[in-house]
């Protein structure tokens, strides 16, 4: 093989790599496109701004700011959420925007927060705010049952936060979510005790438990 035919394979091999991620960073543009032009139609009286970032654990992410008379409010969303939503969910407009409802109702603007700078910070920020807010908040929701909160190591997804109903004692009786899961939840300006509430309802319903206070 000469070697202009090794620097013509070499430039080919070059290109077949670099295709799959410019068609991935294409295929998020026009995600991020379409659900900020849905926005600007759902909230016509906003100005819709927006960025991508990408999250190591999680994938592509997108963030969209409504700001109107100096105020602005801004929710990010994992990239395969909005993807799921959109293509099988009917009501996907009104689950999009109703994680603005409750932002934009407020009299203050709500920036994305600051992510932790040091471990110190990050140790802080769950020890102060997630991991009480979630468990206070899992409590009231199931008022009509006893409810323990605790943290765990987990051999693949390091430090995770456990809830379950004191009431389940066999089979599938607990949910765990991983702390820095909940973390990016909460700088994305999300609930981070949604998803644990979504788990335990799945446990209420499987264990009967509604019936059991009847």
């Amino acid at each position: 093989m000469t070697e202009n035919n090794m620097e013509t394979q070499n430039e080919t091999e070059q290109d077949e790599q670099r295709d799959p991620e410019q068609e991935q960073a294409k295929a998020i543009l026009v995600w991020f496109q379409h659900v900020q032009q849905v926005l600007k139609e759902y909230f016509s009286e906003y100005e819709v701004d927006g960025q991508i970032g990408n999250n190591p654990a999680y994938g592509p992410m997108l963030a969209f700011t409504l700001s109107k008379d100096g105020k602005s409010s801004s929710c990010g969303f994992f990239l395969n959420e909005i993807m799921r939503n959109f293509q099988s969910n009917p009501n996907a407009i009104l689950w999009l925007s109703s994680f603005f409802v409750d932002l934009l109702r407020s009299p203050d603007s709500h920036p994305l927060p600051s992510p932790p700078q040091t471990e110190d910070d990050a140790k802080a920020l769950f020890d102060k705010h997630i991991v009480p807010y979630c468990a206070q908040t899992v409590r009231e929701e199931f008022s009509d049952q006893q409810v323990y909160v605790d943290l765990e190591l987990h051999p693949e997804h390091g430090p995770v936060l456990e809830t379950g109903f004191v009431a389940v004692k066999e089979g599938n009786n607990t949910c765990a979510l991983p702390l820095h899961y909940l973390l990016t939840l909460y700088l994305l300006n999300r609930d981070p005790a949604e998803p644990i509430i979504q788990a335990m309802y799945k446990l209420y319903e499987e264990n009967n438990l509604g019936s059991q206070q009847a």
